[in-house]
């Protein structure tokens, strides 16, 4: 039985319609009632055309008109005959791009992962960019009395920020250009936070450590800029830590990277195979279910499906909005 919905098009740069869909349930697919969506950063590079080629994480070609969407969560309504793992009624969260700027929306079974016994569904719909988040920070490598700079102040800076905190770091210096994000940052725990745009980071950080650098920096800004300060922020031998996703080539001091033997972590929860994520999830959400990491201060604005346009609008023209969510 196909399933009827309302769903977000980008038909081309800044122009994103709600299209008519019909989902028919494969055999081995499972259809889902969404609960809440996010928008997430790549969503708006999307938005504005920046579409990156096509890697092994995209299953639809990036191109016009592009099925937008991959934040959600909700009940499941329907599965296919081969589907043993879920049945109507389970509370799912989405790993995969399927089109999830939607009312309904259909993902093969490894896209998608069970809702943690006791979590809410307003951050079970989140719980892919949470947990991505708190996977970085988890798997950061840093150790107790480490100094750590995240640059960007963003969702996932934001969560990254209070893990790492969590985890022993003796300074957590957040870096961001937008005074409103870094106050945020400040009342979640951040020990130093930085205006890039006001002062000289890497002068700042510089001074903290007595001119040896960060023993760990996190980059979850997205820019050649921020890239680059980071290499400049990290002391010989500290780790350098990739999260964000940028689509576009840039140009990077990789000379440092060599000379100071500096480490590299890639820590994309979602990019590692299904099979991992499956095991990592649970564990990576778990400091929220025990509310040991806030995520409800960062979720800035709420719209409803049909206001998709001015929730587009917003995020494309508003910095200060973290976390853009949008109700069925």
């Amino acid at each position: 039985m196909a399933v009827a919905t309302l769903a977000a098009v980008l038909q081309s740069p800044y122009h994103i319609d709600l299209v008519e869909r019909r989902l028919a349930c494969g055999d081995d697919e499972v259809i889902v009632q969404n609960h809440l969506m996010g928008v997430c950063g790549s969503d708006k590079n999307f938005y504005r055309g920046l579409l990156p080629a096509k890697t092994s994480e995209f299953r639809q070609e990036p191109g016009f008109p592009f099925y937008l969407g991959h934040e959600s969560g909700g009940t499941v309504v329907e599965v296919g005959a081969r589907v043993r793992e879920y049945k109507p009624g389970d509370k799912v969260m989405a790993f995969g791009w399927n089109n999830n700027l939607a009312r309904f929306f259909k993902a093969k079974v490894w896209e998608l992962q069970p809702v943690p016994e006791g979590m809410d569904m307003d951050l079970a719909s989140l719980g892919e960019p949470i947990a991505c988040a708190m996977y970085s920070g988890l798997n950061s490598g840093v150790q107790l009395g480490d100094t750590v700079v995240v640059m960007g102040a963003g969702f996932a800076g934001q969560v990254i920020a209070q893990c790492v905190k969590k985890k022993g770091a003796e300074k957590v210096v957040v870096v961001d250009v937008l005074e409103g994000k870094l106050k945020l940052a400040e009342k979640l725990g951040a020990d130093v936070v930085v205006n890039a745009a006001r002062e000289n980071a890497v002068e700042v950080v510089a001074s903290l450590t007595s001119g040896k650098g960060a023993d760990v920096v996190i980059e979850a800004a997205g820019t050649e800029q921020s890239i680059n300060m980071c290499t400049d922020m990290v002391r010989r031998n500290g780790k350098f830590v990739w999260y964000s996703w940028i689509t576009t080539p840039v140009t990077l001091n990789i000379s440092k990277w060599h000379d100071d033997g500096i480490e590299f972590i890639n820590t994309c929860l979602v990019h590692h195979t299904f099979q991992q994520r499956y095991i990592w999830a649970p564990e990576a959400l778990r400091p929220v279910l025990q509310g040991l990491v806030d995520i409800r201060p960062l979720i800035t604005n709420h719209f409803k499906l049909h206001q998709l346009k001015e929730a587009f609008e917003l995020v494309d023209k508003d910095d200060a909005a973290i976390k853009v969510v949008l109700s069925p």
